[in-house]
């Protein structure tokens, strides 16, 4: 069983319609129109953040849908997911045992903590 991580915290998978599951090295421009489908970006490794381009990517061809990571995305990477384009985050509860909700609620504040805000601030 999996847990989704949004800014309020952890939650359950509640997700009905279709999913189109990528890896991250998958050709943004190979894609063709998602629909109604969640878009699920797999992070084999918490060091691999192609993940993260390839969401950067998807918003800024204007999908505009469900953008979930899922893997080993941790805790101190929640904020660069969201910043990145990502809705929510998928982790497995091994992980979530380890990296308890209020771990992730720390970095939910996301758009107030950004290295570039601060620069410009």
């Amino acid at each position: 069983m999996s847990v989704i991580v949004t800014d309020r915290g952890f939650g359950q998978d509640e997700w009905q319609g279709p999913i189109i599951d990528l890896s991250p090295d998958t050709d943004p421009a190979s894609l063709t129109a998602a629909g109604d489908a969640l878009i699920r970006i797999d992070f084999p490794s918490f060091a691999d953040g192609r993940g993260f381009t390839l969401a950067r990517l998807l918003r800024a061809s204007g999908f505009s849908g469900r953008l979930r990571a899922r893997g080993h995305v941790i805790a101190d990477q929640y904020a660069m997911a969201r910043r990145s384009g990502f809705d929510e985050v998928e982790i497995s509860e091994e992980l979530a045992a380890r990296q308890p909700e209020d771990q992730w609620l720390d970095r939910a504040n996301w758009r107030a903590h950004d290295y570039q805000t601060r620069l410009r601030g």
